[in-house]
């Protein structure tokens, strides 16, 4: 009984599993938002919103957790250090013409994974400041982890790509709406700092998007 409870953790899709995780917290904030209490007018009174907020903490602080135990428990229970090879795979067929939902990790992915779900519950701590759209923040951290969990343990490259550019979103909102909230000067026009750094942040990441398009089409075409 034993053994064959063990074989079936062993097959489960723990990879995933870990990815997806925060995803659902994120999803359950966003379903206490959706349920929010209004008013005739259609607005959420400060109590009712300060309770979501309080809420939206705790669900994401639960979950960022939630995903460092799991990957802890992934590591140590089903990874060999010993093989050089990639580990937990999962494979399944998708789009066609080569291209499948694979997932899988290998000696240097798999501390990647370890280290993002141990800083995220980090993040979610030190966001205390932070005051407005708290919701809104959490489950686009939530997201962010959900799609940088993914860039790690995709093994195919189509499948890296979409998570690593969706990943870019939540990054440029969090900078966008929630960064510095000092002045800068761009093209003679003054803007908030945070807005100046997320159309950096665009800029960059959009020309590097590009040429990796470019080279995965090239590798793909030969």
């Amino acid at each position: 009984m034993n053994d064959l409870l063990a074989e079936s953790l062993a097959s489960q899709p723990w990879l995933s599993l870990l990815t997806f995780l925060p995803l659902v917290g994120a999803l359950g904030i966003a379903l206490r938002q959706m349920m929010a209490k209004r008013d005739a007018a259609g607005e959420i009174s400060a109590a009712e919103q300060a309770q979501i907020d309080s809420v939206s903490r705790r669900v994401a602080m639960l979950f960022t957790i939630g995903a460092f135990v799991v990957s802890v428990f992934i590591y140590v229970a089903y990874y060999d250090p010993s093989f050089g090879g990639y580990q937990l795979v999962e494979h399944a067929a998708w789009l066609g013409g080569g291209v499948s939902y694979k997932m899988g990790v290998d000696g240097i992915s798999i501390l990647f994974v370890l280290l993002t779900t141990f800083i995220m519950p980090i993040c979610i701590m030190a966001s205390k400041t932070i005051e407005k759209r708290v919701p809104e923040y959490m489950i686009a951290f939530l997201i962010m982890e959900t799609l940088i969990l993914g860039v790690f343990c995709a093994l195919d490259l189509l499948v890296f790509y979409l998570f690593f550019e969706a990943s870019l979103i939540p990054m440029f909102l969090i900078i966008g709406v929630w960064g510095s909230k000092g002045v800068k000067e761009f093209g003679g026009v003054s803007m908030p700092s945070r807005v100046y750094a997320a159309m950096k942040f665009f800029l960059y990441t959009l020309l590097g998007s590009v040429l990796m398009l470019v080279a995965i089409l090239w590798m793909w075409r030969f």
